[in-house]
């Protein structure tokens, strides 16, 4: 007994052949189509991600030398210099502090672009520097700055208030073109002001074999608030002499008014020891800490910038 077995198969592509085979005819071919739908190859292209990299790079060198400079251009370049130079600024600063310098830092760029920026980076690292000679005597005399000097927002805003001031005068134009210039020496001073006062005290702390009340000249310890010595005086006029100085190879300042902010910066540290001395740690003067004090120095330094120029020019 046989068993028929019929298998159905699934429809084969038709076969096509010419009607006439010639190897030396390239146009005669072997043809195939089959009922399947034909498979599409699909490309894929990967981004060019390098050019657009390029491209972002290249916008943000360009918005950082905007000329003038702008809040965008100040802000990006701040973002940037801050996150290189972090380990330099938590050296000297506490992270409140660094916040503070930040605002500090984005007018200054927004005011007077790179050159004011490089002086205020000039003033701090030299600031920092001089806050850090001999640190374990300093504690132990108990004459330090306080967190082994990182400076606070307090000590941040009081030493660049005045500063802000003629940063703020700058941008908005106070007093046209005729005033721009006094701006900017006025922002120069108060920072040859400051520099001078911090480097008066730091090295007359560390080194003053003998430190005298600016009042009297009797002989009191070192740290004692409006106490001077010679090694500290010399050291503060050297340092806003150094910071004049780099105030005027960055054009924001001529030789002759770098020699005002010098002068300027002496009177206002003269002024700010008799405060120290007189009024205080007082009674009734509670309120008149360093920061205050600080303040009330740097103003009268960039004040008197200001009016000496005033008076030179008429």
């Amino acid at each position: 007994m046989s068993t028929l077995v019929h298998i159905k198969s699934p429809p084969v592509g038709s076969f096509q052949f010419p009607h006439s085979l010639n190897k030396k005819n390239p146009k005669h071919s072997l043809s195939f189509t089959t009922n399947n739908t034909p498979t599409k190859m699909t490309s894929f292209h990967r981004p060019n991600a390098v050019p657009s990299l390029q491209g972002t790079v290249s916008e943000a060198i360009a918005l950082i030398q905007s000329s003038p400079p702008t809040w965008q251009s100040a802000l990006l370049s701040n973002v940037v210099i801050f996150v290189l130079g972090s380990p330099i600024l938590v050296s000297g600063l506490s992270l409140s502090g660094i916040g503070a310098a930040f605002l500090l830092g984005t007018l200054t760029w927004r005011a007077f672009g790179t050159s004011g920026f490089l002086l205020v980076a000039t003033y701090f690292v030299i600031g920092t520097a001089v806050t850090k000679v001999k640190m374990a005597q300093k504690e132990a005399q108990g004459v330090a700055e306080k967190r082994k000097g990182r400076r606070g927002p307090g000590s941040v805003i009081g030493s660049s208030a005045a500063g802000c001031v003629c940063a703020f005068l700058s941008i908005y134009g106070v007093g046209g073109k005729a005033f721009s210039q006094l701006w900017q020496l006025g922002f120069v001073a108060s920072f040859c002001t400051k520099l001078s006062d911090t480097v008066s005290s730091e090295i007359g702390k560390a080194y003053g074999k003998t430190t005298y009340l600016v009042t009297t000249l009797k002989v009191v310890p070192r740290g004692t608030e409006g106490a001077v010595s010679v090694e500290g005086t010399f050291a503060g006029i050297l340092a806003s002499i150094i910071l004049a100085f780099v105030g005027c190879l960055m054009g924001k300042i001529d030789a002759l008014e770098a020699v005002i902010c010098v002068i300027a910066s002496q009177i206002a540290n003269l002024g700010e020891s008799i405060i120290g001395a007189v009024l205080q740690e007082k009674d009734g003067f509670r309120w008149l800490n360093n920061d205050a004090v600080n303040v009330i120095n740097i103003s009268l330094g960039s004040i008197l910038a200001v009016l000496m120029q005033a008076v030179l020019k008429n």
